[in-house]
């Protein structure tokens, strides 16, 4: 199985995991919320996989680029 990195396209703040690590997710699918200057933004499935590690919680900062979570497909 391929690992995938799922990578953070902005800097902010985790508002909300929307899935849990076992979750199988099709492309596009939400992982989790950013808020980002007043703005919430979802951090979607890159392809089709299972949500094998989540590297951050609610409420951590998070940096543009930083894996946020990983996939497997």
């Amino acid at each position: 199985m391929a690992r995938m990195d799922v990578e953070s396209e902005v800097a902010g703040t985790v508002w909300k995991v929307e899935a849990a690590v076992g979750t199988d997710l099709a492309e596009g699918d939400a992982i989790l919320i950013l808020e980002s200057m007043k703005m919430e933004i979802p951090v979607e499935a890159p392809a089709a996989g299972r949500l094998v590690e989540l590297c951050v919680n609610e409420e951590d900062p998070v940096e543009e680029g930083q894996i946020v979570a990983v996939l497997e497909n």
